[in-house]
């Protein structure tokens, strides 16, 4: 049997991690600045991570939600104060596109509607109601495709109101990324965030902050939507729960009620699972990650910003998009091979930065340095 073959590969091997550094099987490092797509949090083999997740393997490394499971309960406190949502309920599965469509199907229970508003450019992820609201028809396959889901310009309040006016009574949610991330880093205004609280407030539509990839403090925010300042319905988030450990989950408004099995997951919530996402809720806390986002972030932001032959600098925090024009489309592939950087990328031309909440400026100047000299600015 062979690996089906899904992804463009790049020739390299990993066998070593530490911190934002890894290592191929040849000896050669590279600085990673791409986290495998925004997972790697607080670095790579964390040393209390490490130790939470061995000491935990020790006791017990799974069971069903058959039983009670304490660190289920300690996870859900924990994440209610480090993201300042204490009144929310915890939901927990084990990829984005998991909770992107529990998060709609949630939705859908609650005002018993259908249709679903999302946006150009979004991705939501590759399972059958996640696919249908992400905006790629490449990946939409026939049996996924729906009449229920309307895609609107990014950041246009007058086309949503429209929509909320020509469905008054069949919108369920609105769905939409703080920060679009495989669209190429394009921010959500808070203007366009604070309209989404109002329609839906008025409509009784369910507001889903998709925060799988722009959350859990990468933006110099613990989710990306608070910069406008208003509570979304249901928040989303995966990718840097666990630090490379399959985690995900859902934060329910309290207006939103359970019932018993109208959601479930056999694998969402087991004792490693909570123990890898309680070890990274405990670093970004200790050592106030948020705040070295925002700041790192802002100084990176503004150094790239001074670049010329740059269209365009995007995003907040530790979420950056370089946008390149078509002439210097080889500078990720560069930066790779010829400066050992891991990056991102957004089709055409889009470098993705999307390292560890930890990095310091240090780590910063090296990636600048690197694009000045692809510049030939030095």
């Amino acid at each position: 049997m062979k690996l089906f073959d899904v992804y463009p590969l790049n020739d390299i091997t990993i066998v070593k991690a530490c911190a934002s550094n890894v290592w191929d099987d040849k000896g050669q490092k590279y600085l990673d600045f791409y986290g495998g797509h925004a997972v790697i949090s607080i670095g790579h083999t964390h040393p209390h991570y490490v130790q939470r997740l061995e000491d935990q393997l020790h006791k017990v490394g799974f069971y069903s939600n058959s039983i009670k499971i304490p660190l289920q309960v300690e996870l859900a406190e924990k994440l209610g104060k480090v993201s300042g949502k204490e009144d929310y309920q915890l939901f927990l599965c084990s990829s984005g596109a998991e909770a992107n469509e529990n998060a709609l199907k949630l939705a859908s229970f609650y005002n018993g509607r259908k249709k679903v508003i999302a946006f150009k450019k979004a991705f939501h992820g590759r399972t059958s109601l996640a696919v249908a609201v992400t905006d790629n028809p490449n990946i939409v396959a026939p049996i996924n495709q729906t009449d229920n889901v309307i895609f609107l310009p990014w950041n246009d309040e007058a086309a949503l109101e429209d929509a909320f006016k020509k469905y008054p009574d069949e919108i369920s949610s609105v769905i939409i990324e703080g920060i679009q991330g495989v669209g190429g880093i394009n921010v959500a205004s808070e203007s366009m965030l604070k309209k989404i609280r109002r329609l839906c407030d008025a409509y009784n539509a369910v507001y889903i902050a998709d925060s799988v990839q722009c959350g859990y403090g990468r933006s110099g925010k613990f989710y990306s939507h608070d910069y406008a300042g208003v509570n979304a319905d249901i928040y989303t988030m995966a990718k840097g729960m666990g630090n490379g450990f399959p985690v995900a989950g859902i934060s329910i408004a309290p207006k939103i009620h359970a019932k018993h099995f109208m959601l479930g997951t056999t694998f969402g919530g087991n004792h490693l699972a909570c123990a890898a996402a309680l070890a990274v809720l405990e670093v970004i806390e200790k050592d106030n990650l948020i705040q070295n986002a925002a700041e790192v972030g802002d100084y990176l932001i503004n150094e790239l910003k001074k670049l010329p032959n740059i269209k365009e600098v995007r995003g907040k925090g530790l979420m950056i998009g370089i946008d390149l024009p078509e002439e210097l489309k080889d500078v990720k592939k560069n930066l790779l091979f010829k400066h050992k950087i891991f990056t991102g990328e957004s089709k055409p031309n889009v470098i993705r930065l999307l390292p560890a909440l930890n990095i310091t400026k240090d780590d910063a100047n090296i990636v600048l340095d690197a694009l000045k000299s692809e510049l030939n600015l030095v």
